[in-house]
């Protein structure tokens, strides 16, 4: 029995080929067959693993599977798949639309609209400008691609730098591209490795003039770190998508910066990316029940 949280879907129920699947709003609504089911598409609580001993395969509807990888997931055999590929698209626009706003300080011509105010300045272009990305994902390289059609130098940080980087000028050490980049674009999950990895000194190695962006989880900066380089000057700005704590609480000082875009991690809330999310889980679940190897496995010692 396969269980998936979430609606109805014809096109999950004929990729099962004949094998029972049952559609619930929460999971506690299967409790009755949580003895029964053998795969779930959905979040699955420490709680459920311990009462299924017979599922073998569980896949996370996100593409960043942080919230998924619980100690208890980690040490059981059951296969994790994740939705990664779903959000690379809508993420890299929304890399695009950040950097654009920053640059072109778009803030500043809506508070004019909202004056009725003409309010004529010259900013930047990003032409001739570099954007680091700190992960080489499906986000970062579609990014990539994007930049480089906005005549942009790349930059990229990848953990395995023998896999292709496509539209990547070069591959270098983040030492590297904290230095030269003018954009600081952060596409990788949070996992242990890349928790805090952006703290005091990182941002104290970027450009005064550089900006930071965050696309992909909370957390890989640390927030006081963040804030007192904005405040400060340390750094030009910052587009969040991305938060520390979600929802951003109404106190945040990150909501009323003048040099900060936040945005309500919204960037892959698209209709492609839920197009994209439901041909990943109909073709895994055809996989499953074929018995063909799954695609997107999770790797649970690097934590996606």
């Amino acid at each position: 029995m396969i269980v998936v949280v979430g609606k109805e879907s014809p096109a999950y129920v004929e990729a099962a080929a004949g094998t029972q699947v049952r559609f619930v709003d929460s999971l506690d609504d299967a409790a009755d067959v949580f003895g029964e089911m053998e795969a779930v598409v959905g979040h699955v609580s420490p709680d459920v693993l311990a009462k299924a001993p017979k599922l073998r395969w569980v896949h996370s509807p996100s593409a960043g599977v942080d919230s998924d990888l619980t100690p208890e997931m980690r040490s059981s055999p059951v296969v994790l798949t994740s939705s990664a590929g779903n959000g690379g698209i809508p993420l890299a626009e929304h890399s695009m639309l950040l950097m654009l706003m920053l640059s072109r300080d778009v803030p500043r011509w809506m508070r004019a609209q909202a004056e009725h105010r003409w309010d004529h300045y010259r900013h930047a272009e990003l032409a001739g400008r570099t954007v680091g990305i700190y992960g080489l994902g499906n986000s970062g390289i579609d990014l990539a691609q994007k930049a480089k059609a906005f005549h942009m130098r790349t930059l990229g940080v990848r953990r395995r730098p023998d896999q292709p980087s496509p539209y990547v000028d070069e591959l270098c050490d983040l030492d590297r591209l904290l230095a030269e980049s003018d954009f600081v674009v952060v596409t990788v999950p949070r996992t242990p490795a890349t928790a805090g990895v952006f703290d005091r000194d990182a941002f104290a190695r970027m450009k005064p003039s550089a900006y930071f962006i965050c696309i992909s989880r909370g957390g890989i900066a640390d927030d006081d770190a963040l804030l007192d380089a904005l405040r400060t000057g340390q750094i030009a700005g910052a587009g969040l998508d991305a938060h520390g704590v979600e929802p951003l609480p109404p106190e945040s000082p990150f909501w009323s910066l003048p040099n900060v875009v936040v945005t309500p991690h919204n960037g892959a809330t698209s209709d492609g990316n839920l197009r994209r999310s439901r041909e990943i889980v109909a073709d895994n679940i055809r996989r499953f029940v074929a018995g063909d190897p799954l695609h997107n496995v999770v790797d649970k010692i690097h934590g996606y």
